[in-house]
């Protein structure tokens, strides 16, 4: 996604995250077994502890990469990686958008299982399992980034573009 305004947004709630959570983990459970999950912070750690409860994972670590400040990307800056090759091991992020971490991950942890709940046509081809794809211009609202609020209905929008 550019630095744009997204042209559309989707609003995710708690219960549908969880329920695309369990979606993914239904996909997932043929694939194992996995040594471990490592969850990329900060969006697939919700993601992780639903999927490690539902797969009975306890081994989780963690990737630290920041490519996201609120609704803008930028380069990749790795925090924390992860000591391994990956094989065995299942990585959850909530969402691959560009690539750009996906990108940085594959060569990080080349022999892990890479798996969203959610994918954009330009970071699909990166990701081994995933359950939703979204167009390229939305942004996804994630519901550890929103409060209720009024929202103009699409045809409003769609005049004022």
């Amino acid at each position: 996604m550019s630095d744009a305004a997204p042209a559309k947004h989707f609003p995710v709630t708690w219960e549908e995250l969880h329920r695309h959570a369990k979606a993914l983990a239904w996909r997932l459970i043929e694939k194992g077994p996995w040594t471990g999950i490592v969850a990329v912070t900060r969006g697939g750690l919700v993601p992780a502890a639903i999927i490690a409860r539902e797969l009975e994972i306890r081994l989780i670590d963690t990737v630290c990469i920041s490519t996201y400040d609120h609704m803008s990307q930028h380069g990749a800056n790795v925090l924390k990686a992860f000591d391994g090759d990956g094989e065995g091991w299942l990585i959850i992020d909530d969402l691959v958008d560009t690539g750009r971490t996906a990108i940085v991950l594959r060569k990080m942890i080349p022999k892990a299982h890479f798996a969203t709940i959610y994918a954009k046509p330009s970071g699909r081809p990166l990701v081994d399992t995933f359950v939703t794809e979204v167009s390229q211009d939305t942004w996804i609202d994630f519901p550890w980034d929103i409060e209720p609020q009024f929202s103009q209905p699409i045809a409003t929008l769609h005049r004022n573009r």
